[in-house]
């Protein structure tokens, strides 16, 4: 016979193990029904770009407070349209995106970019260095000029945005020396490598609200403060400047200058005639006694009385300083790295830009100074 069971006394429980089982009930709820922290995991934020345009590969993703959801990506519209390129463009806010291949770092060079009168937050910088070991050095020396100016500099010197670029090919020959990189053999390798560089700078820095395009040579280091303005009030789509060099004369015992880039130049019949006995890959080069061209150069245009906006036009250009509207580049002009008209990089890149309706101007008596080594 089943005995009856009794009252049953249920065993009073620890305040320590009450305390516990709280904080648990807790700390489950919290994460089950609680407000998410981030919109997307770590990891993607990681990858995810703060811009639309920069860097391209990355997706650009804005932070969301939806429902802890994530939005859409955004569709990015631009209007070029509304973009100025004016003879004006310091009153029209326009940007200008300051390009520059970049083989050793001059501090003189920085200095002189620093003392550009333009306003800064309307400037981008964009530069591509080789991946050696000089490239290795540029870079570090200009990072540290970067971080010096854009952290603790004041407000007004910061650029609007800078971008570092690597090349992906190897510099054609080893050494940057001024003697060895301008010898006749090392030329078409040589600026054909810094055709690619030129585009590959260009083509990853080019955005949709850039209205000029300064092209300025890593060893240029002495312009006018007013470099881009007076550049800019000629409002012609592409112009350069006179490049002169510094020096020594030993024999006047005294400082003295003289013409440093052959590249602006106008054409010549005799250029010409050259040119149409050439093979389909060679190349026509100024400046090298063994290749007499007659063409007319405007370094040797200078006249030092006469007025510094005179104009000349050309069909040659260098990129020591070149100052380009945007659309031009937009419009297809590239520098090509194989002969184009038996002209290669920035002089190929001019006669492409008159190809397609953008003549190249120069001004003769508007110097600026290359660095001596």
């Amino acid at each position: 016979m089943a005995r009856p069971l009794g009252p049953v006394r249920l065993k009073k429980a620890n305040p320590i193990t009450l305390v516990i089982g709280g904080a648990l009930c807790i700390f489950i709820l919290y994460f089950i029904i609680g407000p998410s922290g981030t919109d997307f995991s770590a990891a993607r934020k990681a990858a995810a770009a703060s811009h639309p345009l920069s860097p391209p590969t990355s997706a650009f993703r804005k932070s969301s407070k939806n429902g802890g959801k994530t939005k859409p990506p955004p569709v990015m519209r631009y209007n070029l349209n509304n973009v100025t390129i004016t003879h004006n463009p310091v009153d029209n806010r326009e940007n200008v995106l300051i390009l520059t291949p970049m083989a050793r770092f001059y501090q003189e060079y920085w200095d002189n970019l620093m003392r550009l009168s333009y306003p800064h937050e309307l400037i981008t910088l964009g530069f591509i260095l080789p991946k050696n070991k000089e490239g290795n050095a540029a870079t570090s020396e200009l990072q540290k000029q970067i971080a010096k100016t854009q952290t603790s500099g004041p407000e007004k010197a910061r650029f609007n945005s800078i971008i570092i670029l690597r090349q992906d090919f190897d510099p054609p020959i080893s050494s940057q020396d001024e003697v060895e990189r301008h010898k006749m053999q090392n030329q078409k390798a040589r600026r054909a490598a810094m055709a690619k560089a030129r585009n590959s700078l260009l083509f990853t820095t080019l955005g949709p609200a850039v209205s000029w395009v300064l092209w300025l040579d890593a060893d240029i280091i002495e312009t006018p403060p007013n470099l881009i303005q007076d550049l800019a009030l000629h409002d012609k789509p592409l112009i350069a400047p006179n490049c002169f060099q510094r020096y020594y004369n030993t024999e006047t015992k005294k400082m003295d200058e003289r013409p440093y880039d052959f590249n602006n130049w106008q054409d010549s019949p005799t250029a010409q005639e050259l040119g149409e006995k050439m093979g389909p890959d060679e190349i026509l080069l100024e400046g090298y006694k063994e290749m007499p061209t007659f063409r007319s150069l405007m370094a040797y245009m200078y006249k030092p009385d006469e007025d510094k906006h005179t104009e000349v036009p050309l069909d040659g250009v260098g990129g020591t300083a070149l100052l380009v509207k945007a659309d031009v580049h937009r419009d297809g002009a590239m520098f090509p790295a194989f002969p184009f008209y038996h002209l290669i990089e920035t002089e190929g890149f001019a006669k492409m830009a008159k190809r397609l309706g953008w003549q190249a101007t120069g001004l003769p008596n508007y110097k600026v100074y290359h660095y001596n080594e």
